[in-house]
C-alpha cells in the first residue's frame, strides 16, 4: 500500500509556479499552518511575501508534500527530482495528459514517480483542515476543525462547492483524485479513513476502478464503525450495448453500480445536499441508524407533509405505544390526537419542560425522531420563542440517547451558527425537509457481507457470438435448468417431418434472432406445423411443446460487467420485461438468502405469494436458477452472457422457455 501520510498530514511544502503558488501560500498562512511553506521559483525572490529558493536542491530538507503549478512537460523533471530526493508526496496540478489523449506522457509520469505517492495528474489537489494544509490553488469555504468527514472526489467543482455549505457540516478532509494514474480511489480513501479523526467519508465518483479493492476498503471502515456516503455519476448512460438483451438494458448503467454499492454496504445518494446531510448524521451518530422513526411538529400541515414525503422512501413511523398514548395524553389534553407523525399543537409552546417531556416520552419509544421547526430569521424576526423547543429537542436526545434531528423544512432556516452549535451538543440538524428524508433513509445503509469482494473482470480479447437456441437450451440442460421439449432443423418443412411426437399445443420459433417477438418469429398455440410459412431471415427453426399452468414469467439474467465482474438480474419478464422494468440487479457472487431477499423487494412479488387466493408459486426453483447460471459464468469464462425470458414458474417447477447465451468466440472451436 502506498504510503500517502506525509502527503496528506505534511510539516514541509513546496510550492512550484508563480500565480497557483501564490493561492496555495495564501491558503496555507489563512488556515494557520505552522509548518514552512517553500516556494520554488528560478527567477523570483518571493512569491506571496516568501523568499524563494531557486531550485529544488536548494529546499532545507525534502518535503513532505510539493504542490506543482508548472505545466505537464515541466512537471516531469519536477516528478523525478523529488522522487529522487526523498520527498514525501505531490499534486501533479497540470492538465494535458490522458483526458486529451496523451496516455504515454502519463505513463512517464507514473514511471518518473517511483515509490513516490502522487495525487493526479489534472488535479487540484489536498485541503487538511485538521493542520490546516493547504495544498490547493483556489478558494474554499471551509474552516479548521479537530474532527470531520472526508471528501473525496473525481470533480474539483464538485467538492469545492460542497466547502461552501453552511449547513455545518465539519468537514476534515477535501481530496481530488484528478486522473488517478497512481494512487486510485481505494488508496486515497483508505489513507483518509486510517485518519482517526475523520468520521466517515463522502465520495464524489465517476469511474470506480478497482471494485475488489474498494470493497475491502468498504468493509474496514464498516469494522472502525465509519460509514462511507457516495454520489456516483454517470447512471443515465449504459454502461454497454443494451441492444443484445433485456438483461443488457435492465442492468446497465446505474443498476450494477448502485447494486455494487449497496452490497459493499456505502450509502448512495443523488445530490450533494443529499451527501452533506447524510454525513452530518454519520459524523454524529456513526453508523446503525433504527427504522422506526418517530416525527413531531406543531403544526398538522407539517406533520401531514413528513408523512406524504417519506412515504417514497419506505420509511417507518410506527404508531406510539399504549403507555406513550397514555402519557403524551396527559400533557398535551384531550384535543391533541396522538398519533405518528404527532402534530402536537402549540398548547405547550414555550414551556420548556413540558416541552421536554413530549419530546422524550415520544422519542423513546422509537429509533430515532424528527422535529420539524424552523426557527424565525434573526435579521427580520426574534426567534427567542423558538429556544424552549430547540433546547427539549437536545435534552430529549442526551436523555433517551436516541438520535434527535431537528429539521428545518426549508434549508435556509437553519444558520450556520447554530447548526455548528447544534452539532457540538451531539446533535445533528438537518435541513429541508425532502432532503432530510432521503438522508435518514441513506443512513440506514445496511452493512456488506463480511469478505465480499466481487468477481475479477474478464476482459474480452474476440467477438462475441449468438448461441443458436437449440444450442443455448441445451447448454442449460447440462446445468439441470429444465427446458420444454423440442426439435430443431434448418428448414421448416424438414422440422414439420420431424415434430410428430411433440404434443400440441406448439410454438414455433425462427432462429437467428436476439429478440424473436420484436421480429415476428414466434408463433405460439400451433395445434400442429401444418401449412406455417417461412419465417423471413431465420437461419433455422425450432418447434416445442407450449409450456402451460404457469403462475407467472420471470426474466433471469447473468452477465460479464467491465467493472463490477459479473451481476445478475432478476424479476419479472416476458415480452414486457423492459415495459414493467420490475427487476434487481446484484452483483455476483450471490448466495439463496442474497436472492430469496432480492425477490422480495419486487413489485410484483405478491403474484409469487398467493396474491388474493393465487397457489404459492416455487420461489426455490427461481432461485435454483438463478444459482444455476451464475455457476455455469463462474466456470466457464468464455460466457458472457446469459438470459432466461420468460422463465415459466409454476406451483412446482420452473422451466426456461427462451434462453440467450453471447460466449465469446473460442478459436479451438472455430478450428
Amino acid at each position: 500500500m502506498t504510503d500517502l501520510s506525509r502527503l496528506l498530514r505534511p510539516r514541509s511544502i513546496a510550492v512550484l509556479g508563480s500565480g497557483w503558488a501564490s493561492n496555495v501560500i495564501a491558503q496555507c498562512q489563512q488556515m494557520g499552518f505552522d509548518g514552512p511553506v517553500w516556494p520554488v521559483h528560478p527567477t523570483r525572490d518571493q512569491i506571496a511575501g516568501v523568499t524563494c529558493y531557486p531550485t529544488l536542491s536548494d529546499l532545507p530538507g525534502a518535503p513532505d508534500a510539493t504542490f506543482i503549478g508548472v505545466n505537464r512537460h515541466a512537471t516531469l523533471d519536477v516528478v523525478t527530482e523529488l522522487a529522487t530526493m526523498g520527498a514525501g508526496g505531490a499534486i501533479c496540478f497540470a492538465s494535458g495528459w490522458s483526458e486529451s489523449g496523451e496516455t504515454g506522457l502519463q505513463d512517464q509520469l507514473v514511471a518518473n514517480a517511483g515509490q513516490m505517492p502522487i495525487l493526479g495528474p489534472n488535479c487540484y489537489g489536498v485541503i487538511n483542515y485538521l493542520d490546516g494544509a493547504l495544498l490547493w490553488p483556489d478558494q474554499h469555504g471551509g474552516r479548521r476543525v479537530e474532527r470531520g468527514v472526508a471528501l473525496l472526489s473525481q470533480s474539483s467543482n464538485i467538492v469545492i462547492n460542497m466547502t461552501m455549505q453552511t449547513r455545518g457540516l465539519p468537514v476534515a478532509y477535501v481530496a481530488c483524485l484528478g486522473n488517478a494514474a497512481q494512487v486510485s480511489l481505494a488508496q486515497l480513501a483508505q489513507a483518509l479513513l486510517a485518519d482517526d479523526r475523520v468520521t466517515a467519508l463522502g465520495l464524489y465518483i465517476e469511474g470506480l476502478g478497482d471494485a475488489p479493492a474498494f470493497a475491502a476498503i468498504a468493509e474496514a471502515a464498516q469494522q472502525a464503525g465509519k460509514g462511507i456516503v457516495a454520489i456516483k455519476s454517470g447512471k443515465t448512460a449504459a454502461a454497454r450495448d443494451a441492444a443484445a438483451s433485456h438483461t443488457a438494458t435492465l442492468a446497465g448503467g446505474g443498476a450494477a453500480s448502485s447494486a455494487y454499492l449497496r452490497q459493499v454496504g456505502v450509502a448512495e445518494v443523488n445530490t450533494p445536499a443529499e451527501l452533506i446531510e447524510t454525513l452530518k448524521i454519520l459524523h454524529v451518530h456513526g453508523l446503525g441508524l433504527g427504522r422506526r422513526l418517530c416525527s413531531l411538529s406543531c403544526s398538522g400541515g407539517e406533520a401531514g407533509l413528513v408523512a406524504d414525503l417519506a412515504a417514497p422512501f419506505g420509511l417507518d413511523f410506527p404508531t406510539p405505544s399504549t403507555e406513550q398514548r397514555a402519557r403524551l395524553s396527559d400533557i398535551l389534553g384531550p384535543i391533541v390526537t396522538i398519533s405518528n407523525p404527532l402534530d402536537y399543537h402549540t398548547f405547550i409552546w414555550g414551556d420548556g419542560p413540558c416541552t421536554t417531556d413530549v419530546f422524550t416520552t415520544m422519542l423513546a419509544g422509537y429509533d430515532a425522531g424528527i422535529f420539524v421547526i424552523d426557527p424565525p430569521r434573526a435579521d427580520r424576526c426574534d426567534p427567542a420563542s423558538f429556544e424552549p423547543a430547540l433546547d427539549a429537542i437536545v435534552a430529549a436526545g442526551k436523555t433517551t440517547g436516541k438520535p434527535a434531528f431537528p429539521v428545518a423544512s426549508l434549508p435556509e432556516n437553519f444558520d450556520e451558527d447554530r447548526a455548528i452549535a447544534l452539532i457540538d451538543q451531539g446533535i445533528a440538524p438537518l435541513m429541508g425537509l425532502d432532503t432530510t428524508l432521503a438522508a435518514i433513509r441513506a443512513a440506514q445503509v445496511t452493512p456488506g457481507r463480511a469478505d465480499w469482494r466481487p468477481w475479477p473482470v474478464v476482459p474480452r480479447k474476440r467477438p462475441l457470438t449468438l448461441l443458436p437456441e437449440s444450442a443455448a437450451k441445451a447448454l442449460l440442460n447440462t446445468a439441470d435448468i429444465a427446458t420444454p421439449r423440442g426439435i430443431s432443423a434448418v428448414t421448416l418443412s424438414d422440422l414439420a417431418q420431424q415434430a410428430s411426437d411433440l404434443t400440441p399445443p406448439l410454438v414455433l420459433k425462427g432462429l437467428g434472432f436476439a429478440h424473436k417477438t420484436e421480429a415476428g418469429a414466434v408463433r405460439l398455440n400451433l395445434p400442429s406445423l401444418d401449412g406455417q410459412a417461412d419465417i423471413p431471415g431465420a437461419t433455422g427453426y425450432l418447434a416445442e411443446e407450449m409450456v402451460t399452468g404457469a403462475l407467472a414469467e420471470m426474466l433471469i439474467g447473468a452477465r460479464r460487467d467491465p467493472v463490477y465482474g459479473a451481476t445478475l438480474t432478476l424479476g419479472f419478464g416476458g415480452v414486457t420485461a423492459e415495459l414493467l422494468a420490475d427487476t434487481v440487479t446484484l452483483v455476483l457472487p450471490v448466495t439463496a438468502d442474497d436472492l430469496r431477499a432480492a425477490l422480495l423487494h419486487l413489485q410484483l412479488w405478491p403474484l409469487l405469494d398467493g396474491y388474493r387466493g393465487r397457489p404459492l408459486a416455487d420461489v426455490d426453483a427461481v432461485i435454483a436458477t438463478a444459482l444455476a447460471l451464475q455457476n455455469m459464468l463462474r466456470d466457464d469464462r468464455l460466457l458472457d452472457e446469459i438470459e432466461i425470458n420468460p422463465l415459466m414458474v409454476r406451483a412446482q417447477g420452473a422451466i426456461a422457455v427462451d434462453a440467450v447465451i453471447w460466449k465469446e468466440n473460442d478459436d479451438a472451436d472455430a478450428e
